[in-house]
């Protein structure tokens, strides 16, 4: 069958279909307010009729279903999917400005070379034919010299047929070194991997759950799949679900939630693990689950007991016992609790004991694989290629320790460490970086320690971004191949947002391409063909459109016709069947790998005489803090205690402030080990005395005239901080000192 972009353009032509239910209270889906802003580049669509194209947003993890209003071959607005099972017709801010995105004035418009210094934004135009084969060229000179494990790849995600061409190309090449971007997904999969047995994503059924317990997630600040909880949060107001937000800022989760409990930062594993103390000994746990279903919960309650007493978890979290008493007792009393984590949007991995704590306080009442509970997905793995012979060098490369780290001895369970590249590229102890392949990530801007990564990529001799826009990490490129963006292409997404269900959705064009770009899976297929031998081999596809339909098989008349596709035969397997462990039991303590839940007190970088305060970010909804920058229309919606002028506006308790003589709205100078930036005070009641926060999705730098020189990077004030068990990066602030500019 072959793929034709019409095939999927439903139309209905007349009238307007009326507006799609969203979260945004601001104009900005009226077509009117978005068409006539005079900015230079905005496209004016003729009149014609009315036609609608269906696809899925790629924008962030949530996959929501989009309906996208034509105008003859322009896409003219931006809808949620009705019926779609994440988002139903809602669209977050960033979704619905989409098409700013696809006319944008910062897209890489055709392939590009360095010719100046990096970073200077000097570029000259090239051919596809050419590019493709000066980085046959590069690569294929470094295998001939049997440096093939000197090369390292990166993507967005780990999950899809593009990620996957990625793995497939550095392995038939001959290097290990393939890297993803980090979530909270990759630590809560690793929680999975060490307490169930099993290699799953963690799917939460918000949607049942009648008592919700957060360790600081920010339902309604885009974690998960944001629309998605939007809805939800909306529902548990009608139907009474009690919502208890923990966290030390009073964030828009915590303002709507029942109940905000202040905590002490970095210490929600502490608490979790006092809940845990109460539950067990007044004996609120699920007999039958611990009893019957469960592996070393007798030494891991002797430890608890013995260890996180409401009063020792009061004097660490500074929350009062009795608080921690009566929410212990109102979850385990609760029909179907929920307990979640994932700090924010849940973009930082966080720490692997941490996130063991909380998954115990499901445990403990059962609520596992079960409605209402936390369920153990499977990840959607159907890019089941026929296995390659590695010829000789590539046996050898692949064969090298990886640059990172990622599954030594050290850190087994993890299979890729983006936090250890720079340091581990830097230091060369066991060979250089000699090229770098970027794709669907900038992680130039986005990294945690950002400067350090970026002297880091400074030092590779050859690095290609695969990036549709002139984003940090391009900048620092010396060949850009641009991809398509997201309404230009077709593109599998496995959706790992924490649903209950396996889900896949396509990417699906709504408009034929706009400039010289090319898809990034036709791009990696072409250049495997360049290089010939066994890596032209690996890839038998005469293009990206016929190796997804091949790889998706049965799968692919259901997503061409539906744009998604859902196991809705997926049932949650019962406790005597739902865990792979040694044991065969849900695993309190893993002995084989010396891993139980635990509070483990992070050491923040800095010393706390010369840097008393302690810096976090925050996330909006508002801000696009990942691989991709607010378009102009977002950045207009956020707010000027957020943003004001070019400063970014840094959150203060005004006793903190009045002690440090800092005056509301005045400029002062932020400083931590990492570095230093000038922002604006903001006196805030709902911040905890002694900590401060700003904003993730400022301080870009790259060549976007609309988002450059706002406010501040906070990876750039950071640093990554190791986490012992799983080798991610589990800091979640740093100290810091301000004082007036």
């Amino acid at each position: 069958m072959k793929i034709d972009r019409r095939s999927f353009l439903a139309l209905a032509v007349g009238g307007a279909a009326g507006t799609a239910l969203t979260p945004l209270p601001w104009k900005l889906t009226d077509d009117s307010s978005i068409w006539s802003q005079n900015w230079p580049w905005t496209p004016v669509p003729e009149k014609g009729e009315n036609s609608y194209a269906f696809t899925s947003c790629t924008l962030c993890p949530g996959g929501c279903g989009l309906m996208v209003r034509m105008v003859g071959e322009r896409a003219v607005k931006i809808e949620g999917l009705e019926g779609h099972p994440v988002n139903d017709g809602g669209v977050c801010v960033l979704g619905l400005s989409g098409l700013q995105l696809l006319y944008g004035s910062t897209r890489v418009k055709t392939p590009l070379k360095r010719v100046g210094k990096r970073g200077q934004g000097h570029w000259k135009k090239i051919s596809w034919e050419a590019a493709l084969a000066e980085v046959a060229e590069k690569l294929g000179q470094l295998r001939d010299d049997n440096q093939s494990h000197t090369v390292a790849c990166i993507t967005g995600s780990k999950h899809g047929t593009i990620p996957a061409l990625f793995k497939r190309f550095m392995t038939v090449y001959g290097s290990p070194n393939v890297m993803t971007t980090p979530s909270v997904g990759d630590t809560l999969e690793m929680a999975l991997q060490v307490m169930h047995g099993v290699e799953a994503q963690a799917g939460y059924d918000v949607e049942n759950a009648d008592y919700i317990l957060s360790f600081g997630s920010g339902l309604i600040e885009g974690w998960g799949a944001p629309v998605r909880m939007f809805r939800a949060n909306s529902a548990w107001r009608e139907n009474g679900t009690k919502v208890v937000q923990v966290e030390p800022r009073l964030s828009n989760t915590a303002a709507k939630s029942d109940q905000w409990i202040p905590i002490n930062p970095g210490t929600e594993a502490a608490l979790a693990m006092g809940i845990a103390h109460v539950m067990m000994k007044e004996s609120l746990v699920n007999n039958d689950f611990v009893e019957s279903y469960t592996e070393g919960y007798t030494g891991w309650k002797k430890m608890v007991l013995d260890e996180y007493a409401p009063e020792k978890v009061a004097s660490i979290t500074g929350i009062d016992k009795m608080v921690i008493v009566k929410v212990a007792r109102e979850f385990a009393g609760a029909g179907k609790p929920l307990a979640l984590c994932g700090r924010g949007n849940g973009e930082t991995p966080g720490s692997l004991a941490e996130a063991m704590a909380v998954h115990t306080v499901n445990a403990l009442v059962g609520n596992i694989n079960q409605e209402g509970g936390v369920v153990a997905v499977p990840i959607p793995e159907y890019a089941a290629w026929p296995e390659t012979g590695l010829d000789n060098t590539a046996q050898i490369g692949m064969a090298k320790d990886r640059v990172d780290g990622a599954g030594s001895d050290a850190f087994p369970l993890a299979a890729s460490l983006l936090n250890r590249f720079a340091a581990g590229a830097m230091s060369a102890k066991d060979y250089p970086v000699n090229a770098l392949l970027v794709s669907g990530t900038n992680p130039v801007y986005s990294t945690p320690g950002a400067n350090d990564f970026k002297k880091a990529v400074e030092k590779i001799p050859f690095v290609v971004s695969f990036s549709s826009y002139m984003d940090e990490t391009a900048m620092q490129a010396d060949l850009i191949l641009p991809n398509h963006v997201y309404l230009e292409r077709y593109e599998d997404i496995p959706v790992m947002a924490g649903l209950q269900k396996p889900m896949v959705e396509l990417t699906q064009p709504v408009v034929f391409p706009m400039h010289d770009t090319k898809n990034a899976g036709d791009a990696i297929i072409e250049l495997s063909n360049a290089m010939g031998g066994s890596i032209g081999d690996a890839f038998p596809w005469e293009s990206y459109e016929a190796c997804l339909e091949e790889t998706l098989g049965d799968k692919w008349d259901v997503l061409s016709e539906d744009g998604l596709w859902e196991d809705e035969a997926f049932q949650p397997a019962g406790w005597g069947e739902a865990f792979a462990t040694a044991s065969g039991k849900f695993e309190f303590m893993n002995p084989d790998m010396d891993l139980m839940p635990s509070y483990v007190p992070l050491n923040l970088e800095g010393n706390a005489s010369t840097f008393p305060l302690l810096l976090m970010p925050f996330d909006s909804m508002r801000l696009a803090s990942g691989f991709i920058s607010d378009p102009p229309f977002v950045i207009k919606a956020v707010e000027d205690t957020i943003l004001k002028g070019k400063d970014a506006c840094v959150e203060v308790n005004p006793a903190t402030a009045k002690s440090l003589g800092l005056a509301d709205g005045k400029p002062a100078t932020l400083s931590t080990p990492k570095g230093e930036a000038r922002v604006r005070i903001y006196h805030y009641h709902g911040i905890m005395p002694g900590v401060v926060a700003i904003p993730r999705g400022l301080g870009h730098s790259a060549d976007d005239k609309y988002m450059a020189g706002k406010g501040v990077n906070f990876n750039e004030l950071i640093g990554p901080v190791e986490d012992r068990a799983s080798g991610l990066d589990m800091a979640w602030g740093v100290r810091a000192k301000l004082a007036k500019a």
